[in-house]
């Protein structure tokens, strides 16, 4: 089960730029995973939580609007916990 969420040093500076409802809407996925379970907040179907595919490939990214996602991958094969890689406005 995962206990902590990391940023990494990009994400904490994207985050300062973002949006305040952006930073908002991940600090609630955050809070989420650590007092919950990544599989209980997986299956929140507004995240739209999903694997990567191609050169992002062992990458996860959740939704957090229509236009920004946040990119993470589990670290360890125990699962310890979750690292947010970046953040970057996706393009449709």
């Amino acid at each position: 089960m995962i206990k902590k969420v990391v940023l990494s040093n990009t994400v904490k500076k994207q985050l300062a730029k973002l949006p305040v409802y952006i930073a908002d809407k991940l600090q609630d996925w955050i809070d989420s995973v650590e007092k919950e379970s990544l599989e209980m907040v997986r299956k929140i179907r507004g995240y739209h939580d999903e694997p990567l595919k191609g050169k992002l490939k062992g990458y996860y990214s959740i939704r957090l609007n229509k236009g920004y996602r946040a990119y993470y991958r589990i670290i360890h094969d125990r699962i310890l916990f979750v690292l947010v890689e970046r953040i970057d406005k996706h393009e449709y």
